[in-house]
């Protein structure tokens, strides 16, 4: 565990794992507005940045006369935080199978699927096998699968509940991370990015910790998460996420507005559906808002693209980060109102597991 201060108490603990859940769905839902759109276009269209709940138009994926409603992002890592209080943190491979699917079956959000997730899904649920999707050719005995098929940011979108019941304990938190992605995405870059994000929450939950040392921890997450992805999964082309990560906190700290690191951003890193992308994007954006949940959630949605995603990533960090209280709570009810799940009380069955641990390693109070 990161030693700022000997202890944490568990209260302070809870309100932190409620925040995480709570900013990714903040970021989510208001960046499901705008996925797909451009910032000029985004500014426009709401006479400056959108910084409110608005139903997503019929251009989006999220096509809603609801404001507040999630999206696929947070709907899986919803699905992942009820897996995790299910097994009582102990999830396996076979449990993480049946959730997803019983998610592609029965989620109102199932037909959002990302470009990776949705064939693999889709194919298991029939009982075929996966082993011709994405494939491009066939040389001998060997097969090559798109470069994209597992590069995808679908691993990195839910994971924050990995990172959310191990506070401070950046090696167990990217396990767990490349448990839940390489079903699905099972390449070195999506356990990089998955990675990256696992590790980030998971130091903000302790505490004396600040947004250098979040950065900090998803670079090291990134880094372990490349290395779990390149001995147990498949190496595909592409950046590095880390290195792409240094280039978007280096645009933060260049920008004199959160605009213009959006900007930034956006035309050094991009902003797409890729992993190598949309996690330093959000990385990017967290350190551009000084931390602050609303700030992540407008920078998400704001900074055009893959929003939803983006926004629900950098608001992982930055509400587990600050704790719930934090967030604007009128947002926080609308989205509690128009969502299905009870936050609160998932918030509540990791937080005792994220207790336990924290026990079990003398870290907590």
């Amino acid at each position: 565990m990161t030693q700022h201060q000997p202890s944490l108490n568990r209260q302070e603990l809870e309100s932190r794992v409620l925040g995480g859940l709570l900013g990714a769905a903040l970021g989510d839902a208001m960046g499901a507005a705008t996925e797909q759109h451009q910032i000029d276009e985004i500014i426009q269209t709401y006479g400056g940045l959108l910084r409110e709940l608005v139903p997503p138009p019929a251009d989006t994926f999220s096509e809603s006369d609801i404001a507040g409603l999630v999206t696929d992002d947070s709907s899986q890592m919803f699905a992942l935080a009820q897996a995790l209080v299910d097994t009582d943190g102990h999830l396996d491979d076979e449990t993480w199978l049946r959730t997803l699917l019983h998610w592609s079956q029965h989620s109102p959000m199932r037909l959002q699927q990302g470009p990776t997730t949705r064939p693999l899904l889709e194919a298991l649920a029939a009982g075929e096998s996966t082993d011709d999707i994405g494939i491009v050719g066939v040389v001998g005995r060997s097969t090559r699968k798109l470069a994209s098929m597992g590069a995808t940011n679908g691993a990195a979108m839910r994971v924050a509940p990995a990172g959310l019941v191990h506070p401070g304990d950046i090696e167990h938190a990217v396990r767990l991370a490349w448990l839940t992605a390489r079903l699905t995405h099972d390449t070195q870059i999506a356990a990089s990015g998955a990675g990256a994000i696992a590790a980030g929450v998971c130091e903000a939950l302790t505490p004396g910790a600040d947004v250098f040392s979040v950065v900090t921890a998803a670079l090291k997450g990134a880094a372990l998460g490349e290395q779990i992805g390149r001995r147990e999964g498949r190496c595909v082309p592409g950046p590095s996420v880390g290195r792409r990560i240094e280039m978007a906190i280096e645009e933060a700290l260049g920008a004199g507005s959160l605009e213009q690191a959006l900007r930034d951003i956006e035309a050094s890193v991009g902003n797409s559906v890729m992993m190598v992308e949309s996690v330093p994007a959000a990385i990017g954006i967290f350190v551009a808002a000084a931390g602050d949940p609303l700030a992540c959630a407008v920078g998400g949605t704001n900074i055009g693209n893959d929003t939803d995603t983006i926004g629900a990533m950098a608001g992982a960090l930055a509400g587990a980060l600050r704790g719930h209280e934090a967030l604007p709570q009128a947002m926080v009810a609308t989205i509690e109102a128009v969502n299905d799940e009870d936050i609160p009380a998932l918030a509540e069955g990791l937080t005792a597991i994220a207790w336990r641990n924290l026990q079990e390693k003398g870290g907590a109070q």
